[in-house]
């Protein structure tokens, strides 16, 4: 099935599939009303130690890459969310501003090569 990826604040669409929250953090200012998520699932998220350090920096995206992939072995969080991927239509949601270096970019890489 398809993985997309999309702001948490952007509207909700029919084309979206299931919606799923891929933060720790509920996104500030969004009332959970309109967000119209399907699934919050934080455990799939970085730790709070390591969002803190990376901290949206683009300069810290390749290692912050090779720490989420190492704290993701063995998270069943994972694995939930593959199987629903193998399902069914996912958009991986998220609050970060930058669309290129966030987490869901990298779960939706992990997604595509475990078909």
């Amino acid at each position: 099935m398809k993985v997309a990826l999309k702001r948490a604040y952007a509207p909700p669409a029919a084309a979206d599939g299931r919606r799923v929250l891929v933060d720790r953090l509920w996104p500030r200012g969004l009332a959970k009303a309109r967000a119209g998520i399907d699934l919050w699932l934080k455990a799939v998220a970085p730790s709070t130690e390591l969002r803190k350090w990376f901290a949206h920096d683009p300069a810290k995206w390749t290692e912050f890459q090779k720490r989420y992939r190492a704290e993701l072995k063995g998270n069943p969080a994972l694995a939930e969310l593959q199987a629903l991927a193998r399902d069914e239509h996912v958009t991986l949601l998220y609050a970060a501003r930058d669309e290129m270096h966030n987490e869901a970019v990298v779960l939706k890489r992990i997604l595509e090569r475990s078909r």
